[in-house]
């Protein structure tokens, strides 16, 4: 697992001039903390770990030479800036149930001849840290019009180790007809 280098804030510094000076705040909370941190990292780092990391993705901190275990809680962005305005990160306990969220990737979604309709783009569980799920991949390759991805339908959602936070029967993709039929109204 990934570990990155963050330090304590200074409280009098701030968040705007911090980050013109190159770091990016954020906060580290909850587990075996009993008060919240404020942390810098730098804005290298962010970049890299916003690129890479989703919210939910587990990963370490060391922090004043303390690694702790996380989840990405929340990313904040200034799209318009290209700036990472916060990052927030939840401690994990190796024995504490956390909740978090499965990001839904779409493979071999260009071979699909009509439209891809996503309802629902991650799925909210509860799990130990050890059981924790940071993407699942649906692989669209041989499905047909008018199929229909449910939660139930994700073998790895299947585990007794995650709780579901989302009714089972929730569709999560549906390839429909749509586009092709809009194609051959427009010829006509």
């Amino acid at each position: 697992m990934e570990v990155i280098t963050v330090q304590k804030r200074n409280p009098e510094m701030r968040a705007k001039k911090l980050r013109s000076s190159g770091f990016v705040p954020g906060v580290v909370f909850g587990g075996s903390l009993k008060e919240s941190v404020s942390i810098q990292m730098d804005e290298g780092t962010a970049q890299k770990l916003v690129r890479t990391k989703r919210e939910g993705s587990k990963l370490k901190l060391d922090l004043d030479g303390k690694t702790l275990s996380v989840q990405v809680k929340e990313k904040e962005q200034n799209v318009l800036k290209n700036e990472i305005v916060h990052i927030s990160f939840q401690v994990l306990e190796e024995d504490q149930k956390v909740n978090s969220v499965i990001h839904i990737i779409l493979k071999n979604a260009d071979m699909i001849t009509g439209s891809i309709e996503r309802m629902l783009l991650e799925i909210p569980y509860a799990s130990l840290p050890e059981d924790m799920i940071d993407t699942i991949t649906v692989d669209l390759e041989g499905m047909k019009t008018g199929t229909a991805v449910t939660v139930a339908d994700i073998p790895e959602l299947q585990s007794d180790k995650i709780e579901l936070q989302v009714d089972p029967e929730s569709i999560i993709i549906r390839l429909s007809d749509k586009l092709r039929a809009a194609k051959q109204a427009a010829e006509e």
